[in-house]
């Protein structure tokens, strides 16, 4: 066998040394420590979660919703059958005639159980195993509430809800006007009799719960009043009829029409008031004295 030289066998121990560091390199880096696992594994474990699916918005109590009727106008659709989806109109009996199924009896049912009763009858008769109803409230014509009188919008409007009180249908008819009055009344039908209900509008919205503030029924009409008006004239700053305010006063009611002029005197007020038999009477008021509906205010001139 060959004898190595020194200066070879120097060369072959010095390129074992400078390979040797490379290779333990590229094994570290090709294989990850056990110390680094835990690392990866906690990591893996605490990745976000892909974000859950929005929870569906509950339902709306069925005492909630708009019950259909008379003379309401419905599409009725049902999914993948577009021969059983139609448009029709709820009768005065409260019915529709629907393909397939005939007479099928929807007035005072909300929408959410007028689709349930539409699809257990597709059903039941065998013509759509899954049917998926869906009805679109086109029209309303069956629940209106009347608003007549002294509001800024007077007309007919949908009770959208079945628990639609007093104060939203005001509210919907932009509230009344200035020279409306305080209380409106409630006409309709109340378990087949007449319903009639005297209403104070400010103790509506000035009490937290007020027991006036009723639940509105279809057909129902509210009517506002003209306010009592009270007139002055003669040595007044503005002379006219006005509203009178709960309470007022004669002296409040000078101070409406602005007091007296300069050739005029708060001393010197006649009233003309109606007594119980229609006759005009003629008094000398005080000023702390209530005005009542159709007064009459007369400012005479001053004697100096």
């Amino acid at each position: 066998m060959k004898t190595l030289l020194p200066t070879s066998m120097n060369r072959y121990i010095l390129t074992a040394l400078l390979c040797l560091p490379a290779a333990v390199f590229a094994q570290t880096a090709t294989a990850p420590s056990p110390s680094s696992q835990p690392t990866l594994q906690a990591a893996a474990t605490t990745a976000p979660a892909a974000p859950a699916p929005a929870a569906a918005p509950a339902p709306v109590p069925n005492n909630q919703d708009y019950r259909l009727g008379a003379g309401d106008a419905i599409g009725v659709q049902v999914y993948q059958s577009p021969d059983l989806s139609i448009d029709a109109r709820v009768s005065e009996s409260g019915v529709i005639s629907y393909p397939l199924v005939g007479s099928v009896q929807l007035g005072g049912l909300t929408i959410s159980e007028a689709e349930k009763k539409i699809g257990d009858a597709l059903r039941t008769g065998g013509f759509v195993k899954v049917p998926q109803v869906n009805i679109v409230l086109r029209q309303v014509r069956g629940n209106q509430v009347a608003v007549l009188g002294q509001v800024s919008r007077p007309g007919r409007f949908p009770l959208e809800t079945f628990n639609t009180r007093v104060s939203d249908m005001l509210a919907a008819a932009g509230g009344t006007t200035a020279t409306g009055d305080d209380v409106l009344i409630v006409t309709g039908q109340r378990e087949g009799k007449p319903f009639r209900k005297v209403i104070d509008i400010p103790a509506l919205f000035l009490n937290e719960k007020s027991d006036e503030d009723i639940v509105l029924a279809g057909g129902d009409t509210l009517y506002v009043n003209k306010a009592p008006m009270f007139y002055i004239y003669g040595e007044a700053q503005r002379p006219g009829p006005y509203r009178i305010e709960r309470g007022m006063t004669v002296m409040q009611a000078l101070a409406q029409g602005g007091g007296p002029t300069v050739r005029g005197s708060q001393n010197r007020l006649k009233l003309h008031r109606r007594d119980a038999s229609g006759k005009v009477v003629e008094t000398t008021p005080s000023l702390t004295d209530p005005v009542r509906a159709e007064d009459v205010i007369y400012v005479r001139e001053s004697l100096f």
